[in-house]
């Protein structure tokens, strides 16, 4: 049964980029479960909309991996599988990197006291176990590098691809400590950044991905098809 929850759509943006981003956003964060049946009509009704935008959102969502359409049988949550989070990692590392290298000496002081306060906020929303809140801070932090290039479209990229990896961040997050090392992480890419050194940034961003996939390997192992 599908669990999407009631929600108000808002006049003047599109039904399916609405309805796009309500499901999506609940595959990613595991309100919607590998396997589930997604249902169009049932969908379409439980959001209030027609099932055209819903059947234009399912098709932007199959097209990343999220779900599996079955000529047969129908449309179901796609499973967590090991190839695509190394994909999406490896997407992520090539474009993320180049985007830290870049951005190294490009801070000015109003950047920097943003990114500050990013970690500071991803801080306190993993010492008060705010889960869902560290990790939009954590992408925030991420879209707010390529944001200092004017790298738009590659944020756009990174978005799509890492949302295998979400999947699996959901999961990981609340085991003790991963959050404190994100935030060490995110301090020694922003101290590169600063210093101008665009080797060391692309070094540490790395590192960092190469972490979250390596920690959502072990605690989701038993979930990742």
């Amino acid at each position: 049964m599908m669990n999407v929850e009631a929600t108000q759509l808002k006049r003047g943006v599109a039904l399916s980029e609405q309805v796009y981003q309500v499901v999506r956003g609940m595959i990613v964060s595991g309100r919607m479960r590998p396997g589930e049946a997604v249902v169009e009509a049932a969908l379409a009704a439980r959001l209030g909309v027609s099932r055209t935008p819903v059947r234009e959102a399912l098709k932007r969502i199959s097209d990343e991996g999220l779900i599996e359409v079955f000529a047969q049988s129908g449309t179901f949550i796609a499973p967590i599988s090991r190839k695509a989070l190394e994909e999406a990692y490896i997407i992520r590392t090539a474009l993320e990197a180049e985007s830290a290298s870049r951005a190294a000496g490009r801070l000015n002081e109003s950047a920097i006291e943003a990114f500050i306060d990013n970690i500071a906020a991803h801080e306190l929303a993993i010492g008060r176990r705010h889960f869902a809140d560290a990790i939009r801070l954590d992408d925030t932090f991420h879209r707010m590098i390529a944001e200092v290039n004017g790298l738009h479209m590659l944020w756009r990229a990174v978005d799509v691809s890492k949302a295998q990896m979400d999947r699996g961040r959901h999961l990981a997050i609340p085991e003790p400590g991963l959050g404190e090392v994100t935030i060490r992480q995110h301090r020694l890419i922003l101290e590169a950044m600063q210093a101008g050194d665009g080797a060391e940034a692309a070094a540490q961003m790395r590192e960092h991905l190469a972490t979250s996939l390596r920690n959502t390997l072990e605690i989701a192992s038993g979930l990742i098809a």
